[in-house]
């Protein structure tokens, strides 16, 4: 049985003043205090004899000469950070009574200037669903963009500013297929709405494949383990000479922010990209005239034994159907007879729909691609000229 706290009954009233006993004077305590006080004054003069403590500040040590890496890493951050921007989107809202239009705060990112017509280039992503968007430039100056054009499937966009040539410093373009695991990164950009920052790392890994906006695949994307935050998205991704190498789009954290994994769309992509969108406003990527179906294809593919991704239909007057790639058919009798399966393009093996897309869209339209396939038993090579694309399928 568990016995009951008393009730609370507030604080005990203060003690009044206390009497000195009966019969006895003051004299001690006052010679004590008498005594304490003189001591007090004894030490007092002595310390004052010599001196008072220091309290003026440390001499400054004279600095080192700072390390090489310490060195290149400052040179890096003040040759890009005037091609670096930050980039805001607003969006439009509705009063549904005043039937008033306002634009209200929507996100933020970061950019890169491309070349000094004003091109800026970001991830698609950062303007998505926007109604306009702000940049503003390293010495905080700030201007209306135009959306010149968008590349959902690869994650990047184009805006144009109209600002003097003599701000405008466009960024050094480097390369992504000679990238080594364990080569030294910086990351530049305005996370969380913070000014220019930098961060560092090294490439972790290479060739991972992200999904876009689009729910399509991204190939060959950089992994880096430069702390990559809110408001990175966009930014260069630069190697040790300062060179762009890869435009930072996703982190893979629980809690949105820097886990150590960050990823970067590779420039050589991009490099073919943002031209295009310069020029068309779109990409347009090529076609095979393929059609597939990864359930299917893992159905049949494993029944035979084979790797690939199964052609289940070819459109009429496509690229494949002039080079000669038969799709599956359903016979009389109710049966299936397999389509052509592609096992590698270019000497590369693919085993998804996915992995096959990505391959064919890192090339351009009349590009010729080398198709291993599987048919009857036996592995040929087709040589396929790409074409526009036209319908469903790749």
């Amino acid at each position: 049985m568990t016995t009951p706290y008393p009730p609370f009954s507030g604080f005990p009233p203060p003690p009044g003043p206390r009497q000195p006993p009966s019969g006895r004077s003051g004299l001690p305590a006052l010679l004590i205090v008498v005594a304490i006080a003189a001591a007090v004054g004894f030490f007092a003069s002595r310390w004052f004899e010599h001196g008072t403590p220091a309290v003026a500040p440390r001499p400054v040590a004279p600095q080192g000469d700072l390390a090489a890496d310490e060195k290149n890493a400052i040179q890096v951050f003040k040759q890009t950070v005037p091609s670096v921007v930050f980039i805001t989107t607003v969006a439009e809202r509705v009063d549904l009574l005043s039937r008033n239009v306002t634009e209200i705060p929507r996100g933020t990112g970061s950019g890169f200037i491309w070349d000094d017509a004003g091109d800026i280039v970001t991830n698609y992503h950062v303007v998505n669903g926007a109604s306009g968007a702000r940049v503003t430039l390293s010495d905080h100056t700030a201007y209306p963009a135009d959306l010149v054009g968008v590349a959902p499937e690869d994650d990047l966009a184009v805006l144009r500013i109209r600002a003097p040539k003599a701000k405008l410093t466009p960024i050094l373009v480097g390369s992504s297929h000679d990238l080594q695991v364990g080569q030294r990164l910086y990351a530049i950009g305005d996370p969380f709405g913070l000014d220019q920052t930098l961060t560092q790392g090294i490439v972790s890994a290479l060739g991972r494949t992200i999904q876009s906006v689009a729910n399509t695949p991204i190939s060959n994307v950089i992994q880096t383990d430069a702390a990559i935050n809110p408001g990175n998205s966009g930014g260069p991704l630069l190697d040790s000479s300062g060179r762009l190498i890869g435009v930072n789009t996703a982190i893979y954290s629980p809690s949105g922010s820097s886990a150590g994994i960050g990823f970067a769309i590779p420039v050589d992509a991009v490099n073919r990209i943002v031209p295009e969108l310069i020029a068309h406003g779109r990409v347009v990527h090529p076609s095979l005239g393929v059609v597939f179906s990864d359930q299917i294809s893992r159905d049949i593919t494993e029944q035979l034994g084979v790797e690939g991704v199964l052609a289940v239909g070819v459109r009429p007057d496509s690229p494949a159907a002039k080079a000669g790639i038969r799709g599956t058919q359903r016979l009389e009798d109710g049966s299936i007879s397999p389509g052509d399966i592609i096992i590698a393009v270019d000497g590369k093996k693919v085993t998804s729909a996915n992995e096959l897309n990505a391959t064919i869209r890192a090339h351009k339209p009349g590009d010729v691609v080398k198709l291993t396939i599987y048919r009857d038993g036996k592995t040929t090579d087709v040589n396929v000229p790409l074409g526009e694309p036209s319908g469903s399928g790749t």
